[in-house]
Formats: structure tokens, C-alpha cells, sequence
């Protein structure tokens, strides 16, 4: 076994609603963060400190965490990594415990994005005055993140991250940012990065050549292998700019199952709880109105369905003939009823008695005619702010804790 570990620091929050054409509403962010949280990801980036829109939403899980809804996952914020962002996003969100600040160091993106007025050392110089500048507004972790360090000189991605570590750096994201590596470059640069800097490294890889996963797992076993531990970011159903990042239930059963990790690698997720995993990708697929593949690994409809005569025969005789783990692992296999005959739904129209009829299937019981009036109304609002029917999860979220849901549904231009 590993003397180091392999910790799930999820960028669905962050990443993922940076898709095109693709968005969740504060509320449904906060919904995946809960369900995150009890699938036993370390961390999460759940948003823009610095993004006006974000203020009340990001506050507002912070609040959550504090009251222990979310926890004991991390939560973190994503920043440029200039004094002034790292400034800002210390005084608009206060609590704020985790963050990464993020700037390029590939010379094709430094001449690209300055046109000359900046180079390797002031791309150095800048990233080591907002480190510093983080670490004195009193952020408990600070992640330095080298986007585009798949295409970066080794040689400079080497000097580079050791600045950040003298400088107080808690890591390094490797950022893969056009999926150009692949498994097996990527396993020595991070392998070096390691051996070389002495910094546990996040593994930031993205889809573009379709290998996020086997990038991620690659990487990740070079930084184990170089004696650090390795964060490997993910995002739910992979959804991510482009092609998207490296799916999360994936990168997992790599970790768990795979010959090479299995017996070496698996105990680093020892929190994480598979059965709470087609729960979260079925939410996120809603909620981001993307439908999961039929082949998704894991949660798609075809993952444990067989059809060919020598497969069908085979897994009815043992299943382990053409199954590598089991539908119950993942919190599939329950029964799934249609109900048919009368439906009461409640909305942003919806009444009173619709409303009770709904929750009382719930058993969720309010004190009074009152209080129901009042959940009824921010339920409506909830329809309203998601643009979709509430999932069974939302309207129980919005009747625990009516306040919070308030507070993340409020966006003051």
C-alpha cells in the first residue's frame, strides 16, 4: 500500500458551470454540494469570490459548512492570481477558509494573452506577490494553479512551483487545460514535479483527446510515486468547457478497480461512499438539463445491460463474468416505479393544499398554516429561480433550512 493518498477535490461548482451553453442556478449548485459532500469528496471549488453574483450563493454555503450541513468536505474559491482578486475575495466572502489562484505559464499563453509585455519572471513575480498576499489575509490552504502546464517548459514549470512552495504554497494544480498530455508524459512531468518541489500536486486534466481520466489517474500515480499526495480534480458526469473534464465516478473506480491501483492505491478513498453515486449523477444531469450517455461508465443506462447471446448467458450464470463490480455498489439496482392515475405537483403557481399534499408524502410536517404558507412561498420562488420542477431533494432543502434557501436564491445586481 501507498504511504500517500489520493484525495477528490471536485470542480463541478466551478469548472463545470463554465461549460457553454450550460449553467445551474445558486440553488441547484448548493444541492450538489450537499450531495458532494455525503459522496465523501475531500474538497470542493464551488465558485468566483471575486463574481458579484456568487456573493449570497458562496456566503451562503459557507454558512451551511459552519452549521455542519457540509461537512467535512473543504469548500474553495477560484481567483486570478493577482493582489487585487485575492484581496477582493478575502472582504467579499470573509469565512472563506480554501482558495487557488490561477495564472498561465506556457509561453504560447504568456505571448498569446500579453503580447510580449510580460514574461517567465513576471509570471513568477505575480503569482509569488498574490501567494503572499494570501497567505497574510489568512486563507487556512492556498493552491497555485499553472494553467496550461501540459504545453509549459519543465524546466520553468520546476522553478516556478518551487517559488510557490518557498513561498508558502500548500500545492500545485498541473493544469491540462487543452488535454494535451497523456497518460504516459504526464506520469514523469508530475512524477518530477514532485521529486523536485516537494509539494503535493492537484491533477487538473481536461478532455480535449478524450483521455481526462487516464490523464488523471496517470498523473496521480506519478505524484504518489514521487512521494507526495495528489488531488485529483474531477467533475460530476465529466461535464466541463470543450469536452469536458475528468469524470468523477470514473476517476474513482480507476482508483478502486483497476489491476494497477486496486491492491495499491484503493484504501486513499476509504470516505467515499459509492452507493450515493447515480444519486449525484442523476441530479447533476437535471439539474444541468444534459442528459447522462447510454454508455456513461457506472450511471448510464446501458453500464450493466446485455444483449448478445454469449454476454446475456454469461452474466446470468455469474455476473462477475461481465461485470466488474456491482449496480448495488453504486446505488443503482432499487426498483423504479411510474406512477400513473393522479399526479399533484407544487410550482410557482401551485396552492396550499397541493403544497401539503406534496410535503405530507414527504413526511415533512410544518407546525402551522403559517409556516407552510411561508415554505410555499419560497418554494415558488425555488421554481421560479431553477426554472424547473424542485427535485424531491431541493423541496426538502428549502423546508430544512428556509433561511439559507432565501439567502442563496438572492442575487442584488
Amino acid at each position: 500500500m501507498s504511504k500517500n493518498r489520493i484525495f477528490i477535490f471536485d470542480v463541478t461548482n466551478r469548472d463545470g458551470v463554465q461549460t457553454s451553453r450550460l449553467g445551474l442556478a445558486k440553488l441547484e449548485k448548493s444541492l450538489l454540494n450537499v450531495l458532494l459532500n455525503e459522496m465523501g469528496v475531500f474538497q470542493a471549488e464551488i465558485g468566483f469570490p471575486n463574481t458579484r453574483h456568487e456573493l449570497n450563493y458562496l456566503n451562503a454555503n459557507i454558512e451551511l459548512a459552519e452549521m455542519g450541513v457540509l461537512a467535512p468536505m473543504r469548500l474553495s474559491g477560484w481567483t486570478r492570481a493577482t493582489v487585487v482578486d485575492v484581496t477582493e475575495a478575502r472582504q467579499l466572502v470573509p469565512r472563506l477558509k480554501h482558495i487557488n489562484i490561477s495564472l498561465s505559464t506556457s509561453d504560447q499563453m504568456i505571448q498569446g494573452k500579453f503580447a510580449g509585455k510580460k514574461d517567465c519572471s513576471d509570471i513568477t513575480r505575480m503569482m509569488v506577490e498574490a501567494l503572499r498576499c494570501a497567505k497574510d489575509l489568512g486563507f487556512e490552504t492556498v493552491g497555485v494553479n499553472a494553467e496550461d502546464a501540459s504545453r509549459t517548459d519543465i524546466n520553468y514549470l520546476i522553478d516556478f512551483c518551487q517559488q510557490a512552495g518557498e513561498h508558502g504554497a500548500d500545492r500545485i494544480r498541473y493544469c491540462d487545460t487543452l488535454g494535451y498530455d497523456e497518460p504516459f508524459t504526464i506520469y514523469g512531468r508530475i512524477k518530477k514535479l514532485a521529486e523536485m518541489t516537494r509539494l503535493p500536486c492537484e491533477l487538473h486534466c481536461h478532455n480535449d483527446l478524450g483521455m481526462a481520466v487516464a490523464c488523471s489517474v496517470a498523473g496521480a500515480k506519478g505524484c504518489l510515486d514521487g512521494g507526495q499526495d495528489a488531488y485529483i480534480n474531477t467533475t460530476v458526469n465529466g461535464v466541463g468547457e470543450r469536452a469536458g473534464n475528468a469524470d468523477m465516478l470514473s476517476v474513482i473506480l480507476a482508483i478502486q478497480k483497476s489491476s494497477g491501483f486496486e491492491k495499491v492505491y484503493s484504501s486513499s478513498l476509504q470516505n467515499i461512499d459509492l452507493t450515493r453515486s447515480y444519486k449525484l449523477a442523476k441530479y447533476s444531469a437535471y439539474s444541468f438539463g444534459l442528459p447522462i450517455p447510454v454508455y456513461q461508465v457506472g450511471v448510464g443506462d446501458n453500464a450493466f445491460a446485455h444483449e448478445s447471446g454469449i454476454h446475456a448467458d454469461g452474466a446470468l450464470k455469474d455476473r462477475r463474468n461481465y461485470e466488474l463490480y456491482d449496480c448495488e455498489d453504486l446505488g443503482r439496482g432499487q426498483l423504479e416505479f411510474l406512477e400513473t392515475g393522479r399526479k399533484i405537483t407544487t410550482g410557482e403557481y401551485g396552492g396550499i393544499k397541493g403544497f401539503q399534499h406534496v410535503f405530507g408524502k414527504l413526511d415533512i410536517e410544518f407546525k402551522n398554516e403559517s409556516e407552510a404558507r411561508e415554505i410555499l412561498d419560497l418554494v415558488r420562488f425555488a421554481n421560479v429561480h431553477t426554472q424547473k420542477p424542485l427535485t424531491v431533494e431541493e423541496l426538502i432543502f428549502v423546508a430544512k433550512y428556509p433561511a439559507i434557501a432565501k439567502k442563496i436564491m438572492t442575487v442584488n445586481p
